[in-house]
């Protein structure tokens, strides 16, 4: 069987960068890469209701029924698409659904004429435990090439999964452990490699703030052999669905289709997408008006970008740009300050938060004072907004749940403060070698 390792050859169909088969974009893939062009202007979607298509006929399609009643609800859907039609054309989600929607009626040889409903409304139940399966079941879902670990050849370690989170005003923790505090309004690219992309779109938190969070989150798994499908997770405020964008909740109709799945842990507000093809899981959760996002991945995976790819804004790989990073500890600094010189004339900052009422407030979820700690103090100066506590504590218990290290879960200032000394004399370094290679280059051209 095949390892990624060995699966250097299979191409993704879709992504934020795609090429054809022999270099070529095919037009399927041109049309792709400017729907996701037009998704990077936040206005464009400000209106889209495609979500709302999308719950509906997930909805009227989760109990099994006969074959036309599926195909009166995938009309169904097809008219509420084509009706956001104007508001949504540069909506990455709504090219997606226009294809899904294309692919299923060939697949069930639905007619495009014929009778049309509004999805039938049900009460949703309250969320189930996924089921614990056994080790006889995993391994009749689907082929051994669809289970990661069991994909790798015999004989090797054990893999090393590493973990990024991205959460509050946004914190990014990377894959390697930095931790940074980052501007990034609009959208960015958290991940991207040879099995998935992941997006994110930051909007400003108070108006005239340096203040941003995060508002709207796309996934793309990239079809992968016999296992899954192309598929596409999108969520953005109020909007956590239950499900993929075409409605639904695994890779497909192929064998391994069950080793990707989504599972809502709690309504509307805590999802888990598990991509046991790639030793994937995914935490997305809604706190107050902002999304957070968490990722434990193989570091194999991690590190499998396509060749050409400019890999330099993979924020979890490598971390925000220099420019749009913000030392927050000079802010919290400058606040402290702010607050001893004004505590004769008032207790109260701008935000409804002094630095020592803020630091009583994320005390009550983060007794330990590391950078998860520091970081809601920041957010909670700088915004205003209660919610980013409990941001910054779901953030940590992700990496509880995550990490494959318990004694890496804290991040201290000290720790940071070394890594960012030791990245600079990297770079010292590398910069030096680069200058001694160059003089010696032309010492021999001469």
């Amino acid at each position: 069987m095949q390892s990624p390792r060995e699966r250097s050859t299979v191409r993704a169909r879709a992504g934020w960068m795609v090429m054809g088969e022999r270099g070529r974009p095919s037009a399927l893939e041109v049309c792709r890469v400017l729907a996701v062009l037009f998704s990077l202007f936040p206005s464009v979607s400000l209106q889209c209701k495609i979500l709302k298509c999308n719950s509906e006929f997930w909805a009227s399609t989760s109990n099994s029924g006969p074959e036309e009643e599926f195909c009166t609800a995938l009309r169904a859907y097809n008219s509420c698409v084509r009706r956001t039609a104007r508001t949504c054309r540069g909506d990455l989600t709504y090219h997606s659904a226009q294809h899904g929607i294309e692919d299923l009626m060939s697949q069930h040889n639905c007619s495009k004429e014929g009778p049309t409903s509004h999805p039938r409304t049900r009460t949703p139940l309250p969320p189930a435990p996924p089921p614990v399966m056994t080790d006889s079941q995993e391994r009749s879902d689907g082929p051994e090439v669809c289970h990661y670990e069991r994909s790798l050849p015999r004989n090797t370690a054990p893999p090393n999964y590493t973990h990024c989170g991205f959460f509050g005003d946004p914190h990014l923790r990377t894959f390697g452990d930095d931790f940074q505090t980052c501007k990034v309004e609009g959208a960015w690219p958290l991940i991207h490699n040879k099995y998935l992309s992941v997006q994110v779109t930051n909007t400003p938190v108070v108006p005239g703030s340096f203040a941003t969070a995060t508002s709207k989150l796309t996934i793309i798994f990239k079809n992968f052999q016999e296992c899954v499908d192309q598929k596409m997770y999108h969520a953005e405020t109020d909007e956590l669905p239950a499900a993929f964008a075409d409605g639904s909740k695994n890779g497909g109709d192929r064998n391994g289709a069950n080793t990707l799945r989504v599972v809502e842990k709690v309504a509307g507000q805590h999802v888990e997408i598990q991509a046991r093809y790639i030793g994937t899981t995914i935490v997305v959760r809604q706190v107050g008006r902002y999304l957070t996002f968490a990722v434990r991945m193989p570091e194999e995976v991690v590190n499998s970008v396509e060749e050409g790819d400019n890999q330099d804004l993979y924020l979890c790989l490598h971390g925000c740009p220099a420019n749009q990073r913000i030392d927050f500890r000079n802010f919290r600094a400058r606040a402290a300050e702010a607050q001893s010189v004004s505590r004769t004339r008032s207790n109260t900052g701008a935000n409804g938060f002094t630095y020592q009422s803020a630091k009583t407030k994320c005390k009550e979820r983060l007794p330990v004072e590391d950078l998860y700690f520091h970081s809601c103090v920041f957010d909670l100066l700088s915004s205003g907004d209660i919610n980013f506590t409990m941001a910054a504590y779901y953030a940590f218990e992700d990496v509880k749940m995550l990490h494959s290290n318990s004694k890496r879960y804290h991040i201290f200032e000290k720790a940071a403060e070394m890594n960012s000394a030791e990245q600079k004399g990297r770079n010292v370094l590398s910069v030096f070698l680069v200058n001694l290679l160059a003089v010696l280059l032309w010492t021999v051209c001469l």
